[in-house]
């Protein structure tokens, strides 16, 4: 049997997987079974950020596999400590817990927020507000903080607890943080799984001034947006706010899966021992990983980011068959005439791959890409739409 026929026996029919075998990567370049190349604008969901086989991050992982595998969070390991470190010091918030995703990230800021809510607010004041056309990630708890109704439908009862609120919509922000019992606001700067919609400085500022006003917590998702995917290091440093909790993931294991709850001063110690954990959390290979990803994420490289989204924006906004281009940096949605889906096949029959967003085209390239592979891309984007 084929590949594709062993995965539709033996794997659970949880994708809608493209009609693409990829066997291997190098750099910004993908190859599947029968050997055809495609420049990849989809960097594994925002993962790959430094594409395929990258040397550097390749080096520091085989170098702690070679030492240490695995420990367990019953012991210190140096790789762990020293990206939690690399963190703080990049953000300025106090404390670092690790897991393995978005969702796990997600899931560790409510829990912390909720018991912050019960310590300083008192009995009841649990509740999370959130956007709608947001999304937090899947497990039972993240999907009921997700304000998409289609996420919700096949696992009703929803986790209790979450309330939402219209992007952009200040006074109903208000209105339901004071309707409610709430511990916190909860939002990401730009909505990717939603269609790659950005929040406005002025609606992320009102957020943060409500938070503060009612004396609960923000708490920003960033496992998208981060590590630099819209031209800062964390999205939420390009509107001087500042949250109490940051959630990342994707990007910062570098390919590798990780993800982290970073919390502010009225947060750092809300965990305390016994009260969360996770086996394979701070892992040393993946910390490794993720040092060697942090650490290369500097001023020049991020504004070299925000150019290269910028360009590809120019470059497409107007074009035949192109309504619209959403997004900041790195992280685009491109809504086309043609229904995105068809978008995409074309655009691999070109050599190029792509993923959607609701009904958009949406690009996540390596954040390493080239000039002139964004000029390959664009020629290819405009080409297909244009038909």
């Amino acid at each position: 049997m084929t590949t594709e026929e062993r995965d539709k026996l033996y794997l659970a029919p949880t994708y809608a997987r493209f009609p693409v075998h990829i066997v291997r990567g190098e750099g910004r370049r993908l190859f599947d079974a029968d050997g055809k190349e495609y420049l990849d604008l989809a960097s594994g969901i925002g993962v790959n950020i430094f594409g395929c086989r990258d040397a550097e991050w390749t080096a520091a992982v085989e170098a702690q596999l070679g030492r240490l595998a695995h420990a367990s969070n019953l012991f210190y390991t140096d790789p762990c400590v020293e990206l939690a470190e690399a963190l703080v010091l990049r953000t300025g918030l106090k404390k670092v817990f690790f897991c393995n995703s978005g969702a796990e990230a997600n899931e560790c800021a409510i829990k912390a927020a909720r018991k912050w809510g019960e310590e300083h607010k008192g009995a009841g004041y649990y509740n999370i507000v959130t956007m709608k056309g947001g999304f937090h990630g899947r497990t039972l708890a993240t999907v009921a903080a997700t304000g998409q109704e289609e996420f919700h439908r096949d696992f009703l009862p929803v986790t209790e607890g979450f309330a939402y609120c219209e992007p952009e919509d200040a006074d109903g922000l208000e209105r339901a943080v004071t309707e409610h019992k709430c511990a916190a606001i909860m939002l990401e700067t730009v909505q990717g799984e939603g269609g790659v919609v950005p929040l406005s400085e002025g609606f992320l500022r009102a957020a943060a001034d409500i938070a503060k006003r009612h004396d609960i917590l923000l708490i920003v998702d960033e496992v998208q947006t981060g590590m630099g995917r819209t031209g800062a290091f964390y999205s939420y440093m390009s509107f001087g706010i500042a949250p109490d909790i940051v959630t990342s993931a994707k990007g910062l294991g570098g390919g590798l899966p990780i993800g982290a709850a970073l919390f502010g001063e009225r947060t750092a110690d809300v965990l305390t021992s016994g009260t969360h954990g996770s086996t394979f959390g701070g892992n040393p290979v993946v910390c490794a990983g993720a040092c060697n990803i942090v650490g290369r994420l500097t001023p020049e490289f991020l504004s070299e980011v925000a150019r290269k989204g910028e360009k590809i924006k120019t470059a497409l906004a107007g074009a035949d068959g192109i309504e619209c281009v959403t997004g900041r940096g790195l992280m685009l949605g491109v809504k086309t005439v043609r229904p995105a889906a068809d978008v995409l096949a074309a655009l691999r029959d070109e050599g190029v791959i792509a993923i959607k967003a609701k009904d958009k085209v949406r690009l996540l390239p390596p954040l390493n890409i080239t000039d002139d592979e964004i000029d390959t891309a664009v020629r290819a984007i405009r080409k297909v739409c244009a038909k």
